[in-house]
């Protein structure tokens, strides 16, 4: 969770998202657009990655998106499917 939030904090630190409230075992980050949480597996088990899901967050300008992309994978992403970008 720690490093969940080093990460989100960084990332969405870049599009003007303040850093994450700690509530236990969840991070979380409000906005006037929405929540974006991180939590800890409930049941317990292993956390797997969500392979195939997307998460889409708002960034004002090409330039802010670009920015969000560089700090991600400066602060650990590791992988990158497809830069950020207008789509068809």
């Amino acid at each position: 969770l720690e490093k969940a939030k080093a990460f989100y904090d960084a990332t969405l630190g870049t599009l003007g998202v303040p850093p994450a409230r700690v509530d236990g075992h969840r991070i979380f980050y409000r906005t006037p657009t929405g929540v974006f949480s991180v939590s800890k597996p409930i049941d317990g088990k292993p956390a797997t990655s969500a392979n195939g899901g997307t998460i889409g967050f708002a960034a004002a300008t090409p330039a802010a998106a670009d920015a969000w992309h560089a700090t991600g994978l400066k602060h650990g992403g590791k992988t990158c499917e497809d830069p950020p970008g207008v789509r068809p």
